[in-house]
């Protein structure tokens, strides 16, 4: 395995400074993603900015958790998953959405499961989803904003998920007790 640093603020490149500043402030702490991230300095600024540019999308906490989850299960990333169901809890989600994305189970109702499957099939086909897709997800009540904003969602966990496997960040200590080795991540 190749061994990526994780940089704390007197070790990262001086353009990641302030950015682990940030992520500190923010979070109380670096987390491992990017303390990672920070050895390139433009992955790390483009992460948080895409990160807060999803947040502030139309998505509701559920929504943005959808989106995330399944990218993250889809992917198989052994951070992400436990971080944002730590990341859920505290968005007061409810944990039978959280469950149902960590395990590939039915979603709650139909509208965030339309919102996994449209999600799901962006990311399996790389964005070259058909009219029927799309219009099955306008259908579920989302709109063509929503739909290009799963483009932001997926982008951003793209972001995370292959830094992640590159490097093999561990879990950050607070989201230990969510570790997650699903069907997809032994596979």
């Amino acid at each position: 395995m190749i061994d990526f640093q994780r940089h704390d603020e007197d070790t990262a490149p001086e353009a990641s400074k302030a950015l682990l500043a940030k992520s500190k402030k923010q979070n109380g702490r670096i987390p491992g993603l990017h303390a990672t991230m920070a050895e390139a300095p433009g992955l790390l600024e483009g992460y948080q900015l895409v990160h807060q540019l999803f947040l502030n999308s139309s998505f509701d906490k559920d929504e943005l958790t959808v989106v995330w989850q399944t990218v993250n299960v889809e992917h198989a990333c052994t951070y992400c998953v436990p971080a944002h169901t730590g990341i859920a809890k505290s968005m007061k989600v409810d944990d039978s959405i959280t469950e149902a994305l960590r395990n590939e189970t039915p979603l709650p109702n139909a509208r965030l499961e339309a919102l996994r499957t449209f999600t799901l099939g962006m990311v399996r086909e790389r964005g070259n989803v058909g009219d029927d897709a799309v219009q099955a997800f306008l259908d579920a009540g989302f709109t063509k904003r929503q739909v290009l904003e799963v483009v932001l969602g997926v982008t951003q966990k793209v972001m995370s998920n292959y830094t992640n496997h590159l490097a093999q960040t561990p879990v950050d200590a607070p989201f230990e007790k969510y570790a997650w080795h699903g069907a997809a991540a032994t596979a």
